[in-house]
């Protein structure tokens, strides 16, 4: 007799399906109302399962395209896509986030949020575990990240995320200031002196006040020297002396326009 329950059971199985596995089982949060969506989407992020997170996000964007939830989701899903490693993707849905919602009040933390995303887009995995001199990367990123910063610093400038954006501000110009001085001492090797002068002359004007300054005037003085610039050379000196008394590049220069 046993030999027949199991197709019995089989049976019955199959025919109250739903009875043994509920809907949101076997497709979880199909019935699911905005709030708890959300819910279970911010909570996979707060957990740190960017994945679990972005799927709960996109589920939302597409059932509930309209309403705070929706705008939320979205400026939610950027930052699971910049913490996910996932910097292009980030950026794109913070644009889609300040073009469809220009009024939204989170419009200074969408802004940091791109800068942030900017400030460590050019870091590859080796680099996380393995750091290297950060003037040596291409200052492409680092450009972005400083304009989104000075941006959300000028028209945010209450913001709570404003204090952390200036700091890094200070970091990124004293950053490409130093990139800059860095070719301009691979073009001093390659005895391109004009384009090495004009790389400090670019330092002097547009990063005052970074520690690159007496460097970027060295560079000046001695690449004007070489090509028989004597005044401009001269003058480079002088705003070194006067500026930076004591720094050891004064006595390097003033030998160097001594020979």
């Amino acid at each position: 007799m046993k030999k027949y329950y199991i197709p019995l059971i089989i049976s019955l199985v199959s025919s109250s399906g739903c009875s043994l596995f509920s809907k949101d089982e076997v497709k979880t949060g199909e019935n699911w109302p905005v709030e708890r969506v959300y819910s279970e989407a911010k909570a996979a992020l707060d957990a740190g399962d960017y994945r679990t997170a972005l799927q709960h996000y996109g589920q939302l964007e597409a059932r509930f395209p309209f309403g705070e939830y929706a705008q939320q989701a979205l400026l939610e899903s950027a930052y699971a896509q910049y913490k996910d490693d996932d910097p292009e993707t980030a950026i794109a849905t913070i644009d889609r986030f300040m073009r469809v919602y220009p009024l939204n009040t989170n419009m200074d933390y969408a802004i940091y949020l791109r800068g942030l995303t900017n400030f460590t887009r050019d870091i590859g995995i080796m680099e996380k575990y393995i750091p290297r001199d950060e003037t040596q990367r291409d200052p492409g990123s680092a450009l972005l990240a400083l304009q989104d910063f000075t941006t959300l610093v000028n028209r945010y400038p209450n913001s709570k995320y404003s204090e952390d954006a200036s700091q890094r501000i200070v970091y990124l110009r004293n950053r490409l200031a130093q990139h800059e001085i860095n070719v301009a001492y691979y073009y001093m090797k390659r005895s391109a002196y004009l384009a090495a002068a004009n790389r400090g002359k670019y330092v002097i004007e547009n990063y005052p006040r970074t520690p690159a300054m007496p460097e970027a005037l060295l560079v000046m003085a001695k690449a004007y020297k070489i090509m028989g610039l004597d005044t401009l050379s001269e003058d480079a000196l002088r705003v070194l002396e006067l500026n930076y008394p004591g720094h050891p590049s004064v006595a390097e220069v003033s030998q160097t326009l001594a020979q």
